[in-house]
């Protein structure tokens, strides 16, 4: 395919914007909704394991009745690193960082946001307030302390609002990579951010054919569209797989969630020592409205920026960015 016919993600959701029609924007109000005064109610966590072939696989349930599927591995005393994922995937995209720190030494632990991957598919929670909620339902469960969090995308909202609205008790270190924060969507305090009709056509494309939406987005996510770029049909297959475990309704809400939460306060609450890591050809969350500000929010933050990285740099460069987190968490 030729690389230089690709689409961006403001073409790709121009596009399904048009072939889905506007009555279907009004439909659905998205992440960072007002579930907020039942958001706290869903914390904690009653561990379940079912099994899948011979593996038992690991569940709490949220006070909501939402089961929350965790991966777990490594010595129970080692420091824990806590892997928080972006849209619309699951715990398994870091699969070339929880190895990694696993043979370094380190008990690394990823779980499935609600509506994602191997969690359940209720119909309400997806929001940023729940999100927050249930990683902290995960910490408390399996009682970490002086725990690194990494949140990639919607991950690292995720993280920020988590340490913001649950203090950092638990928290040793947090990283930000290719981060959402502080609020993606163009407004009049945010006149940098990206206008709204971007977001309708993620909500057009997901809900009108998700599944060919999801392979033409991965073109862009992992700047594969770039003159050069080295298309791997392998890491484009993986995320497909992974988005197309979810649930339609939550990948759908969620849109509202990463888009339109303001973190702002949250940043500011963020008294850890803070990474914040971005590409700066990321097309997914352009880095001068996210990681250029965040950086200037959080107290003491480091930010590295990565010459011609895309949004999924820890898929396409892992040897770079293990390096420079491993580096950090021993710093």
């Amino acid at each position: 395919m030729s690389q230089q016919s690709q689409p961006t993600l403001a073409e790709l959701s121009r596009r399904e914007l048009l072939a889905g029609g506007v009555g279907l924007m009004a439909s659905i109000a998205l992440p960072g909704a007002a579930m907020a005064a039942t958001a706290a109610a869903s914390a904690v966590a009653s561990p379940k394991a079912t099994l899948q072939g011979n593996h038992p696989m690991s569940f709490i349930t949220t006070k909501d009745g939402t089961q929350i599927f965790y991966k777990d591995w490594g010595p129970k005393n080692a420091q824990p690193i806590v892997f928080s994922h972006g849209w619309p995937l699951s715990a398994d995209d870091w699969d070339g960082q929880m190895l990694f720190f696993l043979q370094h030494g380190y008990r690394v632990v990823a779980h499935d946001r609600r509506g994602h991957g191997r969690s359940s598919q209720g119909a309400t929670g997806h929001d940023m307030d729940h999100y927050a909620d249930d990683l902290a339902a995960v910490t408390e469960h399996l009682d970490l302390k002086n725990a690194i969090h990494v949140g990639h995308s919607t991950g690292g909202g995720e993280v920020a609002h988590y340490i913001a609205r649950h203090g950092s008790k638990r928290v040793s270190k947090a990283v930000l990579v290719s981060a959402v924060p502080p609020i993606m969507v163009k407004t009049a305090a945010n006149p940098g951010g990206l206008p709204m009709d971007v977001f309708d056509g993620i909500r057009a494309g997901v809900a009108n054919n998700r599944p060919q939406f999801y392979k033409d987005l991965t073109i862009p996510f992992y700047g594969f569209n770039r003159p050069g770029a080295k298309i791997s049909e392998g890491i484009r297959e993986h995320w497909w797989l992974q988005g197309m475990m979810g649930s339609v309704q939550a990948h759908y809400e969620g849109v509202k969630a990463f888009s339109e939460t303001d973190f702002t306060e949250d940043l500011k609450k963020i008294d850890v020592p803070t990474l914040v890591m971005h590409g700066d050809d990321d097309q997914i969350v352009p880095i001068a409205d996210s990681a250029l500000l965040s950086a200037k929010l959080i107290k003491g933050a480091q930010l590295k920026v990565y010459a011609g990285y895309p949004h999924g740099m820890a898929a396409t460069n892992p040897d770079v960015i293990n390096a420079d987190l491993l580096a950090f968490f021993k710093a």
